[in-house]
Protein backbone atom coordinates (compact mmCIF):
# COMPACT_ATOMS: atom_id res chain seq x y z
CA UNK A 1 0.00 0.00 0.00
CA UNK A 2 1.22 3.48 -1.00
CA UNK A 3 -1.25 5.38 -1.00
CA UNK A 4 -2.22 8.01 1.46
CA UNK A 5 -5.07 10.23 2.02
CA UNK A 6 -5.88 13.92 2.99
CA UNK A 7 -8.15 16.15 4.51
CA UNK A 8 -8.82 19.25 2.58
CA UNK A 9 -9.72 22.45 4.49
CA UNK A 10 -6.80 23.49 7.20
CA UNK A 11 -4.80 20.09 6.53
CA UNK A 12 -4.10 21.40 2.84
CA UNK A 13 -6.00 24.10 1.84
CA UNK A 14 -5.98 27.29 4.13
CA UNK A 15 -9.88 28.45 3.23
CA UNK A 16 -10.62 30.57 5.98
CA UNK A 17 -10.20 33.80 4.38
CA UNK A 18 -12.65 32.69 0.93
CA UNK A 19 -15.16 30.56 3.39
CA UNK A 20 -15.42 33.84 5.70
CA UNK A 21 -16.09 36.17 2.53
CA UNK A 22 -19.00 33.33 1.21
CA UNK A 23 -20.55 33.38 4.58
CA UNK A 24 -20.45 37.23 4.89
CA UNK A 25 -22.25 38.10 1.43
CA UNK A 26 -24.65 34.67 2.37
CA UNK A 27 -25.82 36.67 5.44
CA UNK A 28 -26.42 39.58 3.39
CA UNK A 29 -28.53 37.61 0.89
CA UNK A 30 -30.67 35.89 3.32
CA UNK A 31 -31.05 38.59 6.00
CA UNK A 32 -29.51 36.66 8.91
CA UNK A 33 -26.50 37.57 11.31
CA UNK A 34 -23.78 35.08 10.84
CA UNK A 35 -20.69 34.96 12.97
CA UNK A 36 -18.27 34.20 9.82
CA UNK A 37 -15.36 34.47 12.54
CA UNK A 38 -17.00 31.75 14.29
CA UNK A 39 -17.33 29.70 11.51
CA UNK A 40 -13.93 29.60 10.28
CA UNK A 41 -12.74 28.85 13.75
CA UNK A 42 -14.53 25.17 13.77
CA UNK A 43 -14.03 24.15 10.21
CA UNK A 44 -14.81 20.72 9.67
CA UNK A 45 -17.93 19.62 9.59
CA UNK A 46 -20.55 19.95 6.65
CA UNK A 47 -22.19 23.22 5.58
CA UNK A 48 -25.88 21.89 6.46
CA UNK A 49 -24.30 21.33 10.22
CA UNK A 50 -22.46 24.80 10.31
CA UNK A 51 -26.09 26.75 9.07
CA UNK A 52 -28.17 24.91 11.53
CA UNK A 53 -26.50 27.33 13.92
CA UNK A 54 -27.79 30.21 12.34
CA UNK A 55 -31.24 29.54 10.42
CA UNK A 56 -34.31 27.27 10.80
CA UNK A 57 -34.08 23.54 9.13
CA UNK A 58 -36.49 24.90 6.76
CA UNK A 59 -34.45 27.79 5.62
CA UNK A 60 -31.20 25.65 4.97
CA UNK A 61 -31.41 23.51 1.74
CA UNK A 62 -31.91 27.13 0.02
CA UNK A 63 -29.06 28.87 1.90
CA UNK A 64 -27.05 25.58 1.23
CA UNK A 65 -27.73 26.64 -3.04
CA UNK A 66 -26.70 30.18 -2.27
CA UNK A 67 -23.50 29.27 -0.62
CA UNK A 68 -22.19 27.00 -3.21
CA UNK A 69 -23.58 29.54 -5.96
CA UNK A 70 -21.39 31.68 -4.40
CA UNK A 71 -17.99 29.69 -3.61
CA UNK A 72 -16.48 29.00 -6.46
CA UNK A 73 -16.05 32.55 -7.80
CA UNK A 74 -15.34 34.09 -4.05
CA UNK A 75 -13.90 31.36 -1.70
CA UNK A 76 -11.47 29.56 -4.41
CA UNK A 77 -9.49 32.42 -5.98
CA UNK A 78 -8.90 33.59 -1.91
CA UNK A 79 -7.34 30.13 -0.84
CA UNK A 80 -3.86 29.49 -0.54
CA UNK A 81 -2.13 26.02 0.56
CA UNK A 82 -1.55 25.62 4.07
CA UNK A 83 2.51 25.22 4.95
CA UNK A 84 3.96 22.19 3.62
CA UNK A 85 1.12 21.08 1.61
CA UNK A 86 2.14 21.35 -1.67
CA UNK A 87 5.53 19.54 -0.64
CA UNK A 88 3.59 16.81 1.42
CA UNK A 89 1.80 15.43 -1.61
CA UNK A 90 5.15 15.67 -3.56
CA UNK A 91 6.62 13.57 -1.13
CA UNK A 92 4.40 11.24 -1.63
CA UNK A 93 4.84 10.90 -5.29
CA UNK A 94 8.40 10.46 -4.86
CA UNK A 95 7.94 7.49 -3.17
CA UNK A 96 5.57 6.23 -6.11
CA UNK A 97 2.47 6.85 -3.96
CA UNK A 98 -0.94 7.74 -5.01
CA UNK A 99 -3.05 10.95 -3.08
CA UNK A 100 -6.66 10.72 -2.76
CA UNK A 101 -8.23 13.87 -0.97
CA UNK A 102 -11.49 12.77 1.23
CA UNK A 103 -13.01 16.35 2.44
CA UNK A 104 -16.70 17.15 4.15
CA UNK A 105 -16.67 20.15 1.54
CA UNK A 106 -18.76 18.82 -1.99
CA UNK A 107 -17.16 16.90 -4.55
CA UNK A 108 -17.25 20.39 -7.00
CA UNK A 109 -16.27 22.72 -4.74
CA UNK A 110 -13.87 20.20 -3.14
CA UNK A 111 -12.11 19.81 -6.75
CA UNK A 112 -11.74 23.15 -8.06
CA UNK A 113 -9.69 24.33 -4.82
CA UNK A 114 -6.97 21.24 -5.49
CA UNK A 115 -6.95 22.39 -8.75
CA UNK A 116 -6.49 26.23 -8.00
CA UNK A 117 -3.87 25.49 -5.73
CA UNK A 118 -2.01 22.88 -7.99
CA UNK A 119 -2.06 19.79 -6.16
CA UNK A 120 -1.10 16.37 -7.64
CA UNK A 121 -3.82 14.30 -6.90
CA UNK A 122 -5.71 11.00 -7.98
CA UNK A 123 -8.88 11.00 -6.74
CA UNK A 124 -11.07 13.77 -5.06
CA UNK A 125 -14.49 12.60 -2.64
CA UNK A 126 -16.47 15.08 -1.10
CA UNK A 127 -19.64 15.14 1.06
CA UNK A 128 -18.02 12.70 3.97
CA UNK A 129 -17.56 13.13 7.58
CA UNK A 130 -15.68 11.60 10.21
CA UNK A 131 -16.43 8.04 9.90
CA UNK A 132 -17.86 8.25 6.50
CA UNK A 133 -14.85 9.05 5.05
CA UNK A 134 -13.51 5.14 6.29
CA UNK A 135 -14.96 3.83 2.97
CA UNK A 136 -13.67 5.94 0.50
CA UNK A 137 -10.04 5.16 2.10
CA UNK A 138 -10.40 1.90 2.24
CA UNK A 139 -11.49 1.47 -1.07
CA UNK A 140 -8.72 3.49 -2.60
CA UNK A 141 -6.03 1.42 -0.40
CA UNK A 142 -4.70 4.48 1.48
CA UNK A 143 -2.04 3.43 4.28
CA UNK A 144 -2.53 7.04 6.51
CA UNK A 145 -5.03 9.77 6.19
CA UNK A 146 -3.92 13.19 7.34
CA UNK A 147 -6.11 15.89 8.90
CA UNK A 148 -6.57 18.42 11.45
CA UNK A 149 -9.90 17.52 12.81
CA UNK A 150 -10.48 14.63 15.53
CA UNK A 151 -13.35 13.69 13.54
CA UNK A 152 -10.43 12.78 11.09
CA UNK A 153 -8.71 10.66 13.68
CA UNK A 154 -11.83 8.67 13.18
CA UNK A 155 -12.22 8.66 9.95
CA UNK A 156 -8.79 7.33 9.60
CA UNK A 157 -9.51 4.34 12.21
CA UNK A 158 -12.84 3.27 10.31
CA UNK A 159 -10.72 3.42 7.16
CA UNK A 160 -8.36 0.84 8.99
CA UNK A 161 -5.33 3.23 8.09
CA UNK A 162 -2.69 5.11 10.08
CA UNK A 163 -3.75 8.51 11.45
CA UNK A 164 -1.94 11.34 11.08
CA UNK A 165 -2.83 14.52 12.85
CA UNK A 166 -1.60 17.83 12.00
CA UNK A 167 -2.75 20.95 14.86
CA UNK A 168 -3.25 23.66 12.54
CA UNK A 169 -7.00 23.50 12.66
CA UNK A 170 -9.45 23.95 15.76
CA UNK A 171 -7.23 21.30 17.83
CA UNK A 172 -4.26 21.82 19.63
CA UNK A 173 -1.88 18.63 19.59
CA UNK A 174 -2.33 17.20 22.61
CA UNK A 175 -5.84 16.52 22.66
CA UNK A 176 -5.39 15.20 18.78
CA UNK A 177 -3.27 13.00 20.65
CA UNK A 178 -5.67 12.12 23.33
CA UNK A 179 -8.05 11.73 20.77
CA UNK A 180 -6.04 8.96 19.75
CA UNK A 181 -4.14 9.88 16.79
CA UNK A 182 -1.12 7.75 15.89
CA UNK A 183 0.72 10.80 14.56
CA UNK A 184 0.89 14.11 15.48
CA UNK A 185 2.60 17.03 13.68
CA UNK A 186 2.81 20.63 13.92
CA UNK A 187 1.96 21.00 10.74
CA UNK A 188 2.48 19.71 7.27
CA UNK A 189 6.10 21.15 7.15
CA UNK A 190 7.29 18.17 8.79
CA UNK A 191 5.34 15.50 6.78
CA UNK A 192 8.12 15.05 4.69
CA UNK A 193 10.55 13.50 7.38
CA UNK A 194 8.47 11.90 9.19
CA UNK A 195 6.84 10.00 5.84
CA UNK A 196 10.43 9.20 5.15
CA UNK A 197 10.96 7.37 8.06
CA UNK A 198 8.01 6.04 7.97
CA UNK A 199 7.69 4.45 4.75
CA UNK A 200 9.37 1.07 4.82
CA UNK A 201 9.75 -1.72 2.27
CA UNK A 202 7.25 -3.49 4.63
CA UNK A 203 4.52 -1.00 4.99
CA UNK A 204 4.87 -0.22 1.26
CA UNK A 205 5.07 -3.95 -0.42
Amino acid sequence: MNSVGFDLDMTLADTRAGIAAVYDELALRVGVFIDSAAVVARLGPPLEWELANWLPAEEIPGAVAVYRSLYPSIAVPATTPMPGAVQAVEAVRRAGGRVIVVTGKNGPDAARTVAALGLDVDEVVGSVFGAAKGPALAGFGAAAYVGDHVADIEAAKAGGVVSVAVATGHYPAAELRAHGADVVLGDLTEFDEWFDGWRTPAVFA
